[in-house]
């Protein structure tokens, strides 16, 4: 019984972990990545659709993205979701073929916004993964009401549930670490 309970926090941390590393991959570095464009919506026949399901999106160097949509119609309204998204600060400019996005090198100041950033969205991570502790830690204190296990299986669940914890703040530090230092490189 607490093995399950411990498997399913540790599996929920894995889940959190992943998600926060989804969601630090659009946090705009001072490098071209195909993910800052992730969340990106272009009207596609009277429906929102995501820009690399009419388009095809490349990284052609460490400082240009290169969006070739499939049909020439679709530029203009490349370009207008692009510039709309305010928190990527990018001025695309195309070709008649081609949208070509250049990325701006950071200045210090935005480059101190975005570790901000980076931190804000580690603590949301960290506390998510302490929310899936606290729901694990009720099933332990459950269980034990029930009969079900003893008062040492709770107290060594408990205990292990807030090592796992630990573990998971841990790892979610360490890869806040690696982004901010990623931002800071000049």
């Amino acid at each position: 019984m607490v093995n399950d309970v411990l498997s399913d926090l540790n599996a929920s941390f894995e889940k959190v972990i992943e998600a926060y590393k989804r969601d630090l991959q659009k946090v705009r570095t001072g490098r071209a990545n195909v993910a800052m464009l992730e969340g990106t919506r272009v009207e596609y026949y009277g429906q929102m659709s995501p820009l690399n399901q009419v388009a095809s999106v490349q990284v052609t160097d460490a400082r240009l993205i290169t969006i070739k949509p499939w049909e020439k119609a679709l530029i203009p309204k490349i370009e207008h979701a692009i510039r709309e998204q305010r928190d990527l600060g990018l001025n695309p400019t195309n070709d008649g073929e081609v949208v070509r996005v250049p990325i701006p090198p950071l200045t210090q100041e935005r480059r101190r916004d975005l570790s901000k950033v980076v931190k804000k969205m580690a603590e949301e991570a960290k506390v998510a993964a302490r929310n899936h502790r606290r729901d694990a830690n009720e099933m332990l204190k459950t269980l034990k009401g029930d009969g079900d296990i003893s008062e040492d299986d709770e107290k060594t669940g408990l205990k292990k549930s807030q090592e796992a914890t630990d573990k998971a703040i841990a790892r979610i530090e360490e890869i806040t670490a690696k982004k901010e230092a990623e931002i800071l490189e000049v």
